[in-house]
């Protein structure tokens, strides 16, 4: 298939015209010009992405400190291996998003890319600030490389990690999308077992500093959400080529194959055994992810049923309003979306 081509830093020769701009194969000024925008929703969500600016160190994790080795040896050990997760996940994407980017000749795309990766370099910062307040130095590092040795962990990055080393080697438009999906995936399905175990915590008292501190980064994910949902959407377009039906239901089976390891990794790493959750209850959750995911997208959902958020877990959207994604994310606005220092008020 043929190959993108790496869009020029300097291009005096590039397109002016706002209608002729394309998500990739366009030729691009880069120039950011905040008054003329082919894709008119990135000014809301750049707008949007600019209010979540936050640090770390807001949140004071003095309590955890003291919460932490009182947590019974399951919940230690799925906080320590959630942890190692999410900062891989994250880690992961601060690298990703600037490759993906080259290839992307709409400039207020790349806008948006750019917050994105500086939010999750903020992030790895986060899990990072909350190893070293609960932590001695050993445990923190064989925390943070867990993803290394745990065959799990391992099977768990090397999926997503393939995903996006494929595109390091064949720059098709088929890949491309690929990738996209798999971004999302990662900001729509991955996250989830995790956010939901800090969420528990936080429910039953436990570690207050750290579920707050996943809930501003969950904040996050939700906007980086919504911004891939919309490159798809934008793409299926531009290039309607890449969305056949064949593709899209290979696209679906990524999802679902997210959703499946997300549910083994839940059982794996929280099973039934940390109180207020179970094994059932997260594959629940994970299938409505799914559902809902595909959705989003316009396309069939891959669980038969699922179709309602299970009332068991509405606690999650709570802590989080994480699933208010489902039609137009500026038309559901919540305190979650404020400016942050609203959010330990609503917690």
């Amino acid at each position: 298939m043929e190959q993108l081509k790496k869009r020029p830093l300097f291009n005096p020769d590039g397109e002016i015209d706002v209608r002729e701009r394309r998500m990739i194969g366009g030729n691009t000024t880069n120039l950011n010009d905040f008054n003329n925008m082919k894709y008119t929703w990135v000014s809301d969500w750049y707008r949007q992405a600019m209010n979540n600016f936050w640090i770390p160190e807001e949140i004071n994790l003095g309590q955890d400190q003291k919460d932490y080795p009182l947590l019974s040896v399951a919940e230690r050990r799925a906080y320590d291996k959630i942890l190692s997760f999410l900062v891989f996940l994250d880690s992961i994407q601060t690298a990703n998003l600037p490759a993906i980017s080259e290839y992307v000749t709409a400039n207020e795309i790349n806008l948006c890319l750019s917050i994105q990766t500086f939010q999750e370099a903020v992030h790895s910062q986060s899990y990072s600030y909350m190893l070293d307040s609960i932590c001695e130095p050993q445990t923190r590092n064989q925390v943070l490389y867990q993803w290394k040795n745990d065959p799990y962990l391992l099977a768990r990055n090397t999926f997503i990690g393939d995903l996006y080393n494929e595109f390091q080697t064949d720059k098709s438009g088929d890949f491309f999308v690929k990738t996209v999906v798999a971004n999302y995936i990662l900001e729509g399905i991955y996250f989830y077992s995790g956010f939901m175990f800090f969420y528990n915590l936080g429910r039953n008292h436990k570690m207050i500093g750290s579920s707050q501190e996943i809930r501003y980064i969950n904040r996050d994910e939700n906007t980086h959400l919504w911004l891939f949902r919309n490159i798809i959407l934008e793409l299926r377009k531009e290039e309607p080529e890449l969305f056949t039906p064949e593709r899209i239901d290979n696209y679906r089976n990524m999802i679902k194959e997210g959703c499946e390891q997300e549910i083994t990794w839940g059982e794996y790493a929280i099973g039934d055994e940390v109180p207020g959750l179970t094994k059932t209850m997260i594959s629940d959750y994970m299938k409505y992810l799914g559902n809902l995911r595909c959705e989003s997208l316009g396309w069939a959902p891959i669980y038969e049923g699922h179709k309602k958020e299970p009332e068991s877990m509405l606690w999650v959207s709570q802590y989080s309003n994480a699933n208010k994604i489902k039609t137009d994310f500026f038309e559901a606005r919540s305190t979650a979306y404020a400016k942050s220092s609203a959010l330990i008020d609503d917690l």
